[in-house]
């Protein structure tokens, strides 16, 4: 049946071209199949080749399946090594030999890996593995293939539609033989490979802020899972990506770096789920950057008496300052020069009563070559009312614990009252007297009842403001406080400790009990706080508790029992996890390669997830052990909790009664650092905390102050930190996108 098959097709095929029925009859051009004229006796033999074929067809499947790729130009079968052949779907041809015979002059860049062909007046570039196409036919035209020119046997083979936008000539693509029909007299136009369209006119010039939106074909928006548009260099068809979503015909908003200058290709590349290109559209444009900043939050004669200064600008900016200028008195603050504020964030500027008057304000914004760019001045009046109020207390609280008392103002004051009022009499008690700052007040027994209490103040002036009372109800207990030692904390030396109650002791005694029952008591007269030294011994380790036990009026009171424990023997500390004596190109070797496959699936700026790596690691010399074990956590972010390999147990600070001291904490541990790096990537990427980030994270500048933002750190120059390590080590270059 083979052999039938093979005898049927030379029939079919010697007929076709005696009766040059394909010249007339059939053929597919570029998108759609066309019917020429034909005459009777061509349409009488075409009946019959149909009908041939209609009976072969099935045992020929196979065959025509392993035909090679035929090439005709101007009448003559081109024979070319190695063949043209379809991959995909796509049938690719080798482009130099059609190229030459058609008199196109070809030149071959290796270092480059470019091919830049010219015929008459045309000329067009190619790269190898770029699906970007520069076209010239006496202007400058962008355009992408669908499928990026690749070398095979040393031959550089692009898709067929390619050869007639490059050359310029009519291409006839015949299915039933797979033969290319190549016409150099017939003139062609650039025909786009992808129904989509960038709305931006070619050439137009990128002065600022822009938005950018697309144009495209129902299919893609069911395929395609993500749109970046990529700012490109045309002279290396690589870039950095300005804009991404998932939403495909959404508007995005491109903010121009000052650096990229000059003539660029702008490109709306549309992704699979996969990550594989699917389609997209450049348009050629030019980079010109007109730095504009003006001030948000405040009009020209606002009367205020607060501050929410924010910046509208067009470019990417790396910081913000706020020059306040206080008209009346001739004085000047800049505010974030020794604090770097967010430019994309909001400062709030919350004025005292005495800093009341007439204000000039305006920004300077710093680009990424570090120049400032000024705003023009707004003028406004701070106009502030006296407030006052009192915190530490809220309404309907019980006081069991000694309370912070703070007098909450916007004014200066020369003296300071805390009072308390009897709610049933109107009777005052002043309960400290000082001129200005907070009181620690713990009151006794005696005071059993409903209270309220209020701040009294006096200004310079001499004018008393009072806050509003808050009520308050006080038990009837005295009651004790142990201080010195805290809830789960780990003892490694001598520690004070020390009592604090609201009634007046005659002694204390500290009650020290060992998990296996041994117990300790340390008696204590020494008045008020009855403070001693717990000195544990090398027979200590374990777990223990302590509390102390108070004599007051011939009875006893005793404080919480705090869960401790001691511990003498050796402990371990971070480790690095790279060689310190080549640190800085270890570890930066080492996160380019975790950051870059984190960049392709997640599109998060591969240089924002290494300098991150390198402020919370210290360069990889700092990564946690278990401080009992020496366990490696190969934790390089510092997430408390259980990891894939458990926990690993590290020093960390709490509070309890006001007093600050060291716990044992868990923190996550891992096999490796590949599943360190894919989690904290993985908590960036999918909680609802950071998704200010996430509209920006292809962006390592605006990235970096978004979380800041989300609160990643508390450290005020983080953001700063790591803007400047980029700089500094030129990580940038890790963000760049090929096409």
């Amino acid at each position: 049946m083979l052999y039938l098959s093979i005898i049927f097709k030379n029939i079919v095929y010697t007929l076709l071209i005696k009766y040059n029925i394909y010249k007339g009859c059939t053929y597919i051009k570029q998108r759609g199949i066309r019917l020429g004229k034909i005459n009777n006796k061509s349409k009488y033999i075409f009946l019959i080749l149909i009908f041939a074929v209609g009976l072969i067809f099935i045992s020929t499947t196979v065959c025509f399946a392993s035909t090679n790729v035929r090439i005709v130009v101007d009448g003559e079968e081109l024979k070319t090594n190695p063949k043209p052949f379809i991959e995909n779907g796509r049938t690719l041809v080798p482009i130099r030999f059609i190229s030459e015979k058609l008199g196109a002059e070809v030149e071959w860049d290796g270092e480059e890996r470019l091919v830049t062909i010219r015929r008459g007046n045309n000329k067009v570039i190619l790269r190898i593995d770029s699906h970007l196409v520069i076209y010239d036919r006496g202007e400058r035209i962008y355009g992408l293939s669908d499928v990026a020119p690749k070398i095979v046997e040393n031959r550089t083979f692009v898709p067929l539609r390619l050869v007639s936008n490059a050359l310029g000539v009519g291409i006839e693509w015949h299915q039933l033989t797979r033969t290319a029909y190549v016409n150099s007299n017939e003139s062609s136009e650039i025909s786009p490979f992808f129904d989509v369209k960038l709305l931006l006119e070619k050439g137009e010039r990128i002065a600022g802020k822009t938005k950018l939106k697309v144009e495209l074909a129902e299919d893609y928006l069911k395929d395609g899972q993500v749109i970046k548009y990529v700012l490109l260099s045309p002279e290396t068809a690589k870039g950095f990506v300005v804009a991404m979503g998932e939403e495909l015909d959404k508007e995005y908003t491109y903010l121009p770096d000052i650096k990229d200058k000059g003539h660029k290709a702008l490109a709306a590349l549309i992704y699979d789920e996969e990550g594989n290109f699917l389609a997209g559209d450049v348009v050629g444009v030019n980079v010109d950057v007109d730095p504009r900043v003006k001030i948000m939050g405040i009009n020209e004669g606002d009367i205020l008496d607060t501050l929410s200064l924010g910046v509208d600008i067009n470019f990417v900016a790396t910081r913000v300052e706020y020059e306040i200028k206080n008209i009346d008195k001739g004085t000047s603050t800049i505010v974030g020069k020794e604090a770097p504020q967010d430019p994309y964030g909001i400062y709030t500027w919350k004025p005292k009563v005495e800093e009341s008057g007439n204000y000039s304000i305006k920004a300077i914004v710093y680009d990424t070559e570090g120049k400032g760019h000024e705003s023009e001045r707004v003028n406004v009046k701070i106009q502030v009312e006296p407030e006052i109020a009192l915190t530490g207390l809220s309404k309907g609280q019980t006081i069991s614990r000694p309370v912070n008392l703070l007098a909450s103002r916007n004014f200066d004051v020369k003296n300071t009252r805390y009072i308390l009022i009897d709610l049933a009499t109107g009777k005052e008690i002043i309960i400290d007297e000082r001129p200005y700052g907070g009181y620690t007040w713990f009151p006794g027994p005696e005071l059993e009842g409903k209270w309220a209490v209020l701040v009294e103040v006096e200004d310079p002036r001499g004018l008393v403001f009072r806050s509003q009372p808050v009520e308050i109800n006080i038990k009837g207990e005295a009651i004790l406080l142990l201080d010195g030692i805290g809830p789960n904390e780990v003892i490694r030396q001598a520690k004070n400790i020390r009592v604090r109650s609201n009634v007046e002791l005659d002694s204390v005694r500290y009650i020290v009990k060992k998990s296996t029952g041994e117990e300790r008591i340390i008696e204590s007269s020494l008045a008020p706080s009855f403070e001693e030294i717990f000195k544990p011994n090398n027979q200590d380790d374990g777990y223990w508790t302590i509390k102390a036990v108070g004599r007051y009026k011939g009875r006893e009171i005793e404080s919480e029992e705090i869960p401790f424990r001691i511990y003498l023997g050796p402990t371990y500390g971070p480790i690095s996890i790279v060689n310190k004596d080549n640190y800085i190109n270890e570890f930066i070797e080492l996160a380019s390669k975790l950051a870059l496959d984190s960049w392709e699936r997640t599109g998060m700026a591969a240089s924002l997830q290494v300098a991150q790596s390198i402020l919370e690691t210290g360069w990889g010399r700092n990564v946690p052990v278990d401080k009992y074990s020496g366990q490696v956590s190969y934790n390089l972010f510092g997430i408390k909790g259980k990891g894939p390999k458990g926990s690993v147990i590290i020093n960390t600070r709490e509070v309890y009664n006001g007093i600050s001291y060291y716990i044992d904490a868990e923190f996550k541990a891992y096999n490796n650092i590949e599943e360190s790096w894919a989690y904290h990537k993985k908590l960036l990427i999918e909680s609802s905390r950071y998704e200010p980030f996430r509209q920006v994270m292809y962006d390592s500048i605006r990235g970096a102050w978004a979380l800041k933002r989300s609160g990643y750190a508390t450290d005020p120059e983080y953001a700063t930190k790591l803007i400047r390590i980029i700089d500094q080590y030129n990580l940038k270059s890790l963000d760049l996108v090929g096409i």
